[in-house]
């Protein structure tokens, strides 16, 4: 699907809509979070259940994301050697499969055919304060005020992370930016030709009174918030919702 087309499913899903651990501690903020070791995607990866060759396939990562089509970058959760010597990374995955179906939240992927980074940046969203923060290096740098989901479409809790950034035509709902984030939503599947993905966008040409909760899903900030995001947050950066 074109860029712009696919821009478009984002957006119209965004106005439809509005993981270290796997349980619910996902959701709560480690006490000193310094640095996050990301690895970027240089080829397609089959993600296998266990670190070793003949383990199960549970999911597949393309190289690239596709609204932008910037290189995947994916949280490292884990590494192991196996017994070959081959190196393995355990990662965080995106969200939907085909058909709708979820993927687990993490798997092993070859660590052949990429390139780790870190990352000190950190997004908390609280949507019971309905509040978003920014941690740099461990240390709160920013606060904004926020619309999140309505009682009957919710925002998404657990830990998930920046899969683009897209910037937003002047006239599109949620300018200027959008964040689009692993997570998807738990209500709706999917939406004009999209996967229902929850993002955390501008508030131009849809409105909403910040700290409220009315949106369909997305996270909402004011154009001058989600635009100092845009300029410091990049792909993996991890976004835990609690």
């Amino acid at each position: 699907m074109p860029v712009n087309s696919r821009l478009g499913a984002l957006t119209a899903a965004c106005l439809l809509l509005g993981t270290c651990a796997e349980s619910a501690r996902a959701a709560e903020v480690p006490a000193v979070v310094t640095e996050q070791q990301l690895v970027e995607l240089l080829g397609p990866h089959l993600v296998r259940s266990a670190p070793r060759r003949g383990a199960r396939l549970v999911a597949s990562v393309r190289a690239t994301r596709p609204i932008t089509g910037v290189r995947t970058v994916l949280p490292v959760l884990g590494q192991r050697i196996d017994g070959a010597n081959r190196f393995w990374l355990r990662v965080r995955l995106p969200g939907r499969t085909l058909r709708g179906r979820r993927p687990p939240r993490s798997g092993w992927i070859s660590a052949a055919h990429t390139t780790l980074t870190t990352t000190p940046w950190r997004i908390v969203v609280d949507v019971g304060a309905r509040r978003l923060s920014v941690y740099d290096g461990g240390a709160l740098v920013r606060r904004f005020r926020a619309i999140v989901g309505k009682p009957s479409t919710p925002t998404p809790r657990g830990a998930f992370f920046v899969e683009e950034s897209v910037r937003m035509a002047p006239g599109a709902p949620g300018a200027p930016y959008a964040l689009a984030l692993s997570a998807r939503s738990n209500v709706l599947q999917e939406f004009a030709g999209g996967p229902g993905q929850i993002a955390v966008h501008g508030v131009a040409n849809i409105g909403g009174t910040m700290g409220s909760a009315v949106s369909h899903g997305c996270v909402r900030l004011t154009g001058q918030a989600v635009s100092w995001l845009a300029a410091r947050i990049h792909p993996g950066v991890p976004v835990t919702i609690k």
